[in-house]
């Protein structure tokens, strides 16, 4: 890159958005031939946004959903759950105020100054099943189907309150996709199925 100043960090960006992706890792970057001055020179001065350590955007692909894609990206074990995969799932009026991952018991504990992240050890077929990948500008991110979140509240019931479990369960009722048979197949697998059961049957 023989340019400087603006004409630098313009051939930056194009290097930056041949990459393919809206978040970056500052390893991709280099090695796709942006100099690491350039890159902390862009990032002084807001040409390109650092959202985490060591990952990047450009001011015109800051992502929506900002938390998952920084969680995803860093940690590609964990598994969005609980409260932040209802708000995902659209199944409650709760705010996440922090991301609820899901990771494998033995699985090394993430450590990240930001987002703030709740962290649930789940083991063999709690924290296999019901994998779904989303694409979230244009970062693969993976989070528990509608079915097995629901279970999962009811698995963590008394730290969330009975009150967003059912909020959840009535919501998810009213859709068109409801499945009653996916439910029950998660609520054995979470082992929460006697304890739910009560509650499908007012439904049904």
């Amino acid at each position: 890159m023989k340019s400087e100043g603006v004409g630098l960090f313009e051939e930056a960006k194009e290097v930056i958005r041949d990459i393919g992706f809206s978040t970056v890792t500052a390893t991709q970057i280099i090695e796709a031939g942006v100099h690491p001055r350039t890159l902390y020179q862009m990032r002084d001065e807001g040409a390109i946004i650092q959202l985490a350590r060591g990952l990047y955007c450009l001011p015109e692909n800051v992502p929506v959903n900002f938390d998952m894609t920084v969680v995803a990206t860093k940690y590609p074990k964990a598994v969005i759950c609980i409260i932040s995969a209802l708000s995902f799932h659209e199944l409650t009026t709760q705010i996440p105020h922090a991301v609820s991952i899901a990771l494998p018991k033995g699985a090394t504990t993430p450590k990240l100054k930001y987002p703030p992240i709740n962290i649930h050890r789940f083991s063999d077929e709690a924290y296999s099943e019901g994998i779904e990948t989303h694409m979230i500008d244009k970062i693969e991110v993976k989070i528990y189907s509608v079915e097995k979140t629901i279970a999962d509240c009811f698995k963590f019931r008394n730290k969330l309150g009975m009150d967003i479990v059912l909020e959840a369960l009535k919501m998810y009722k009213a859709r068109k996709d409801f499945n009653v048979t996916k439910l029950v197949k998660y609520a054995k697998i979470c082992r929460v199925d006697k304890i739910m059961k009560p509650y499908l049957e007012m439904l049904i």
